[in-house]
């Protein structure tokens, strides 16, 4: 667990410039709103495409290999970026952004490593944690403008290169600080105490097929993934768009940089409250208030898409309700999956999130372009509906003691 929040707190760092920093640099870089909006998904879709395979090296080879090369291929992304920065070249951007978009996965599945060795009843605490810390990390990461202009001017290079060329060392070093010191690997330690937790199941595509009967077949494992992915969905498209709509009103790179700051506060800082309501109340009570929180937020965009304070106090509580509804999905996905597909499960999941997420991303934009940011914030309203349907459904849980 230490050595998950340490590796956490400095990935974490690196993965928060790509929604501040980075869509503003893709819109510069581009020059085209359509182009930009593609640019200000690659990151997302990034995350996407390597949930599944970071999952499935975690099943084969443990956490740390596959935590590692996550955080190395960030690194490496990061380091794609400020060329691209420098010198204003479209493919590196998108090339560098889709890259960068494994720190995210490594991030996410980080959180599921926390519950591989925890008691049952202490899961979503343990989760939570996790998450928690990545509050330090992701705060600093959309202001790395302002120590990105001074690393710039020492060593000659614009402000969003010099911020990317700092991201790019706090991601090499989370992945070095997970490759030597996560010892006993949790994952391979569970293996040993469940011999059948995780084990590989022969051929990437059937490992892909037991997932999917997973979620044909398990009830709660399916409640679980709807609200994973609500809230990814409902999060991703109104915060994407955000940077976008206070530009557009005459937002300083300040300004975005604070309030994205404020959502992914948001997004952390009360994870250790949620997973510990979680615990004592049950995931679905928990993951109602998410729903109602995010409720809120939604408001405060519909009714005052102008006011610069409203959207702050919206986009904050947008975090807070992907909070809720996250840590205590997650939480509740860890229990009840079978132990023979929990990495790639895990994995799995994260990867359909992250893939919704950068096509409601993508969405949003065109939305925006033709409608305006109140529509944005109803449309999201109509995505909680089959949440909301499912949780007030479900049956009281039985609760650990």
């Amino acid at each position: 667990m230490t050595v998950l929040i340490i590796m956490q707190i400095v990935g974490t760092i690196g993965v928060g410039i790509a929604p501040s920093i980075g869509v503003l640099l893709a819109g510069e870089v581009t020059e085209n709103e359509a182009w930009a909006g593609l640019a200000r998904t690659a990151s997302t879709l990034g995350a996407a495409l390597m949930g599944l395979p970071l999952g499935n090296l975690a099943a084969k080879f443990g956490r740390r290999f596959a935590l590692s090369s996550g955080w190395w291929l960030a690194a490496a992304g990061s380091t794609i970026l400020v060329f691209a920065a420098q010198l204003s070249l479209i493919v590196p951007l998108f090339i560098g952004l889709l890259l960068i978009g494994a720190g995210s996965a490594v991030s996410l599945q980080a959180r599921f490593a926390a519950t591989d060795l925890a008691e049952p009843h202490h899961k979503a605490r343990a989760l939570a944690l996790i998450v928690w810390v990545g509050t330090i990390g992701s705060v600093f990461g959309p202001n790395l403008g302002i120590p990105g202009e001074v690393v710039g001017n020492l060593v000659g290079l614009n402000v969003y290169a010099g911020a990317f060329l700092i991201a790019a060392v706090c991601l090499a070093a989370a992945g070095l600080i997970v490759f030597v010191w996560l010892r006993p690997d949790p994952l391979l330690r569970l293996q040993q105490l469940k011999p059948h937790a995780s084990a590989p199941t022969g051929k990437r595509r059937g490992r892909i097929r037991l997932i999917f009967a997973e979620m044909r077949t398990n009830a709660d494992a399916r409640y679980a993934v709807i609200a994973i992915l609500t809230a990814q969905i409902v999060m991703v498209s109104v915060m994407t768009m955000t940077p976008v709509h206070m530009a557009h009103q005459g937002g300083s790179i300040t300004l975005v940089g604070i309030t994205i700051s404020l959502h992914i506060l948001g997004m952390y800082a009360f994870a250790p409250l949620v997973g510990y309501l979680a615990d004592r109340a049950g995931h679905r009570i928990t993951i109602a208030f998410g729903i109602g929180i995010f409720l809120v937020s939604l408001v405060f965009g519909a009714l005052w898409p102008d006011d610069t304070g409203w959207i702050i106090a919206s986009l904050f509580l947008l975090g807070v309700g992907w909070s809720f509804a996250n840590v205590a999905g997650s939480a509740f996905f860890s229990t009840v999956v079978s132990d023979e597909t929990r990495a790639s499960s895990q994995g799995g999941v994260d990867a359909l999130s992250n893939l919704l997420g950068a096509t409601a991303a993508f969405v949003a934009g065109p939305l925006l372009a033709l409608t305006n940011f109140s529509a944005l914030s109803v449309i999201a309203m109509f995505v909680l509906v089959p949440l909301a349907i499912l949780t007030l459904s479900r049956p009281r849980e039985t609760l650990a003691n």
